[in-house]
Parts: structure tokens; sequence; C-alpha cells
């Protein structure tokens, strides 16, 4: 568990990373198009790139750290033991759907894999690339929602009330 965690935490890191790269491919490419009128033919694509990986190699930290939009309207008046079983029940559903895009996900990235589809801009980036991400991204989201549900279900983590972060 320890080692996930570390993993999440690296992925995490590498997600904010991503981010700012994103960002400065997009600054460049502004300033090359505007100030130089010489666009580039990378940055868009690999800041498309940068921006999907990062958000799904974020999604299992952001799920730690309950990061992810909550609503308590109902299960902020319920009973600790009611909050307990709203916050199992939502972590496996999370799970669930997480397993759900991960098998799909898994299936068009292999396709590509499979017949070598690129992505048909001037940088013909392989399809599978980008589509990689979301069978990864999710089996993670997938291993910390069970996780989260574990923890939940020993006691570790306190279900929040109506006045939560």
């Amino acid at each position: 568990m320890r080692a996930f965690s570390l993993i999440v935490t690296a992925l995490a890191m590498l997600a904010a990373l991503l981010f700012v790269l994103a960002g400065v491919m997009l600054t460049w490419e502004v300033v090359a198009r505007y100030f130089f009128v010489k666009p580039t033919i990378w940055a868009a694509e690999l800041s498309q790139l940068c921006l999907i990986w990062g958000t799904l190699i974020a999604m299992p930290w952001c799920l730690r750290e309950r990061r992810h939009i909550r609503i308590t309207a109902v299960t902020g008046v319920l009973p600790m033991a009611g909050r307990r079983i709203a916050e199992i029940f939502a972590m496996l559903a999370v799970a669930l759907f997480s397993a759900i895009v991960f098998w799909k996900g898994w299936g068009i990235f292999w396709d590509s894999v499979e017949r070598g589809r690129t992505s048909g801009t001037m940088l013909d980036l392989p399809a599978w690339v980008p589509e990689a991400a979301v069978p990864f991204g999710f089996a993670i989201l997938l291993a910390q929602a069970l996780i989260e549900a574990g923890r939940t279900l020993r006691g570790e983590i306190v279900a929040e009330g109506a006045h939560g972060e």
C-alpha cells in the first residue's frame, strides 16, 4: 500500500509538470504564431497530449486527497454509520465505473496499436499514445477507489459531514 501511495503521489507530481509543459508549449505557439508568423507543427498536439495524460494520471491522487467535487446535502445529515456506508458505496461506484472505462479504453488502445492508427496531423503521432492514458489512468483510479473503500470500512477515513471541505 505504501508503494502504491508513492506511485500515486509521483503521478500527481508528473501531472503537475505536464500541465506546466502544456502551458509553456501553448504560450510558445501564441508567440510563434502572432509575433514571428511562424506557427509550430507540434505545440498544439503535444500540449493536448500533456493535458490528456496529466488529467488522467492525477485522478487517483485527487480521489485519495478528497479533491473531487463532493455534494454532502444528503450525506451530511446522516449519522456517522450512514456516512460511512455512503462513502463505501461511492468508492465502489467509482471502482465499477473505472473498471468499465479501463476495459473499453483498453480495447480502443489495443485496436489502435494493431491497426497502426496515427493522429493524422502534421506531427502524425501514433494514436495509441494518448489513448493509452485512458486504461492506465483508470486502472490506477480503480485501485485507489478500492483502497479508499477499504480504508473507510476499517475506519481510517472519517466520512465528512455537511460542513466538510
